[in-house]
């Protein structure tokens, strides 16, 4: 399976993201393109996309800055880029297990700038 990146916009807004070969990025990849509106948790957009997926074997209790995650009991994808409210220092914590399906190419602190509410669009990238 060739490189699988994907776009992820709202307003001015845009990173891309590489997706890795997980059961739960293999889903993902095959709902797009997908849109939801934002919502925030400390440095996290999240929101429920039409994927449904158990908890992987491999999930992780805490992530990487730029982490693209699926958290199970929402059904929802999420963007870390800097701590939750659970965090303990150092660390960005979700709230609960997530299924880690990639990583934000670049710097993800632009993600701050989405407001809560904000349409985003999640489709294959063209590049």
């Amino acid at each position: 399976m060739g490189d699988r990146r994907i776009q992820i916009s709202a307003g001015d807004v845009v990173v891309t993201a590489m997706l890795n070969d997980s059961d739960t990025a293999d889903r993902l990849w095959d709902a797009l393109p997908i849109t939801g509106r934002a919502q925030t948790w400390g440095d996290e957009i999240y929101f429920s996309i039409p994927v449904s997926a158990e908890e992987e074997a491999d999930s992780q209790e805490t992530v990487e800055v730029g982490a693209v995650a699926y958290w199970p009991p929402g059904s929802a994808l999420c963007l870390f880029w800097g701590p939750t409210p659970m965090s303990a220092p150092g660390e960005i914590r979700p709230a609960s297990a997530v299924n880690v399906m990639g990583l934000i190419d670049g710097d993800p602190a632009v993600l701050g700038q989405v407001p809560d509410g904000a349409e985003i669009l999640v489709e294959r990238s063209g590049g």
